[in-house]
């Protein structure tokens, strides 16, 4: 798409997003999509009865501008006993219209033109059009492949005098890297050091498979000077619904809220509901969700090494990555075109969340939040494309 000559100059090269792209070419050739990250199955039934009765008995009209109480109060019980952070449900919870209003308010309010922003590529295509908005700098370090380790001396020389914010993204989505311990103390360090917000994307926090996500508001002196952000939409397969929520210090909450009541004001009144529902279900529910996801994850992961490609690592998400050059081919954005054609299955390239395009483009991200035989039916199909 190009670009509109309407259209300010920060944001200039967003166009069309890679999954609106891909999604359209998965109904215009019947494909099957495993380019946008949706369940095709619904969640805990809890969760959607619980939304349902919000319907049923009226509650329609406008959520307080903060979160319905049911909702901020299961927020901080849920913060409690998965990770002992302590938060008052009144003035340290915002919920907002999913993880990607929370991340936009949040830059919006703590970038002033001309800050810079450090996060890691690839990266969230949101994350960039967000910085770009609050007039904001991107500066990136590279999760390598194939372990998507990154060179923590590279990530101290990216911080500058003028970094205001680290944006952290764990799990990861695109790659499914979840970072460990070690790396969430050199990331805590830095933002201590150079007196940093660090602001956490942790949407995928309970779709975990190897490891355990750790939030980065656990680390020393990092309560304070974290926005620590999530939603329902993943971990409940509600992505519709658009409920998320962070978590910050009093003073970061009202900055953020300061900028988020000008964007949706509030949204999803019922469905808040349904999520304070599931996030008070037991912990048993939880890793029956992250088993049913690895055991799709391993079969699509199996499939994909079938029809000849690299399967990466994914420790975590909806998500597996590829590397096509093991088909010979080195132009992901091609493949990912041409794949519909040559085998009837949509997946995105993974060159779009890349500043460093020769790095991005022999890798491929698939989606595995499928049913089992949508997901062998892919695994089919790409097995058969046409080299």
């Amino acid at each position: 798409m190009s670009d509109s000559p309407y259209l300010v100059e920060r944001m200039q090269g967003f166009g069309t997003t890679i999954f609106a792209e891909m999604s359209a070419l998965a109904v215009a050739t019947g494909s099957i999509n495993l380019g946008q990250g949706f369940p095709d199955e619904d969640g805990p039934p809890e969760v959607l009865e619980a939304a349902i009765t919000a319907v049923r008995d009226g509650h329609n009209q406008y959520p307080p501008g903060i979160g319905i109480p049911e909702l901020r109060h299961a927020i901080t019980a849920h913060q409690a006993a998965w990770y002992d952070l302590d938060y008052d449900a009144d003035t340290e919870v915002l919920v907002t219209a999913g993880a990607t209003e929370a991340i936009a308010a949040a830059l919006l309010a703590l970038c002033e033109p001309g800050s810079d922003v450090v996060t890691f590529e690839p990266y969230y295509d949101s994350y960039a059009a967000c910085i770009a908005m609050a007039g904001a700098r991107r500066r990136v370090v590279q999760l390598r492949t194939p372990d998507f380790s990154f060179d923590p001396e590279a990530l101290e020389r990216t911080i500058t005098p003028r970094t205001r914010v680290l944006l952290l993204n764990s799990p990861h989505n695109p790659t499914g890297k979840v970072f460990t311990v070690e790396e969430l103390e050199l990331v805590a360090r830095l933002c201590v050091e150079h007196d940093l917000f660090a602001v956490t994307d942790e949407v995928y926090e309970h779709l975990v498979f190897e490891g355990r996500h750790v939030p980065l508001a656990t680390m020393p002196g990092m309560r304070d000077r974290t926005v620590t952000i999530s939603s329902g939409g993943k971990t409940f397969s509600c992505t519709g619904w658009k409920v998320g929520w962070l978590c910050a210090a009093p003073e970061l909450v009202d900055a953020i809220r300061t900028v988020k009541q000008f964007l949706t004001y509030v949204n999803g009144g019922p469905f808040q509901y349904g999520v304070a529902v599931g996030l008070r279900l037991p912990a048993s529910t939880f890793r029956r969700l992250a088993a049913a996801l690895q055991e799709k994850r391993d079969r699509l992961s199996a499939g994909l090494a079938a029809a000849g490609l690299t399967v990466l690592p994914s420790a975590g998400t909806y998500f597996v990555g590829a590397d096509i050059r093991s088909l010979s081919e080195t132009d992901g954005l091609a493949f990912c075109r041409s794949l519909p054609e040559r085998c009837g299955v949509v997946a995105v390239p993974s060159v779009a969340f890349y500043d460093d395009k020769e790095a991005g483009s022999p890798l491929v991200r698939f989606a595995c939040c499928k049913r089992f035989e949508v997901i062998d039916d892919a695994a089919a199909r790409l097995r058969g494309m046409r080299r």
